[in-house]
């Protein structure tokens, strides 16, 4: 099972449906499956809009010079191998739909955070086990209370986390920054851009407070970012099959399912390579052990 982990997560890495990385992972499967002597294939599911990631990189270049800690969403677009360099503001507490339009010219040309400054990094569990429960208690209130406004804030605009940042683009600015903390010790999670024009990117928690900091409080932060990656148009997609006939019930089948798709921020380790593996796994042990089985064994 290490070896192929190994093979599926780091040599092949992340398999977001319709990349070629996604496409060489079905071919690794159906080449591993056929080794063990199962008839294997991919066979056709659809179609999915494709799209390969590139190099991102972000750094602050004003008040002082920092590489961040952060990277492009999936289907994000690039910036056209270009760096674009930009003073950073924050989606401010609005009274109503109205007053988010009055204020929405004010974004032209400029990079708009739009994600709640979390005020701590540590997870729950390390609060607990090292706070007082005072100390513990206090944060939690004001982080619910703090996440509470937010939520109330985006609401006020008339759109949601979805429908805003098309909106903010179409107004002119220059890309989307958000921090979608997954209340783990430096772990982000990095889902699916919204915008068509400008790049979405993610940056990491500690590095969003900073720049948060800077443009709720002064001097207001300058960053730049270079994004590249590639629309590829609509690409087939599949489903990778495997099967050993059964002896007296062909008919009949044994199923193991794992979903063999990821989000292409990490490599899928848990959602759900560990499924995966766990399943080829369990195909090889039964090809080896049972090779005289009733029933059709299906992956």
């Amino acid at each position: 099972m290490e070896k192929l982990a190994h093979e599926l997560f780091d040599e092949i890495g992340p398999r977001l449906v319709g990349s070629p990385k996604m496409q060489q992972a079905h071919d690794w499967a159906v080449s591993k499956y056929k080794e063990w002597g199962a008839d294997a294939r991919n066979e056709k599911w659809g179609e999915w809009r494709g799209w390969e990631r590139g190099i991102t990189h972000i750094d602050m270049v004003s008040p002082w010079i920092k590489s961040l800690e952060g990277t492009q969403l999936a289907w994000s677009p690039s910036t056209k191998g270009k760096t674009v360099t930009a003073e950073l503001i924050i989606l401010p507490d609005l009274e109503d739909s109205i007053a988010f339009q009055k204020w929405l010219s004010a974004v032209k040309g400029k990079f708009v955070m739009i994600s709640m400054n979390q005020p701590t990094g540590r997870p729950d569990y390390n609060w607990e086990e090292f706070g007082k429960k005072e100390s513990v208690q206090k944060m939690k209130s004001n982080r619910d209370s703090l996440d509470a406004l937010w939520r109330k804030g985006i609401a006020n605009t008339g759109y949601t986390t979805r429908t805003l940042p098309p909106v903010l683009e179409n107004a002119g600015a220059l890309g989307i920054v958000t921090n979608n903390w997954s209340k783990g010790f430096g772990v982000d999670k990095i889902f699916g851009a919204y915008t068509t024009k400008i790049p979405t990117v993610d940056i990491a928690l500690e590095d969003y407070g900073l720049l948060y900091r800077l443009a709720e409080n002064g001097p207001a932060p300058k960053i730049s970012i270079h994004a590249d990656s590639k629309e590829t148009g609509m690409q087939p997609t599949f489903n990778t099959i495997a099967e050993i006939k059964g002896t007296e019930k062909p008919d009949e089948y044994v199923i193991l399912s794992a979903h063999f798709d990821s989000w292409d921020g990490g490599t899928g380790a848990t959602d759900n390579v560990t499924g995966t593996i766990t399943m080829m796994e369990a195909f090889s042990i039964l090809k080896n052990m049972y090779p005289n089985h009733k029933r059709t064994i299906l992956i």
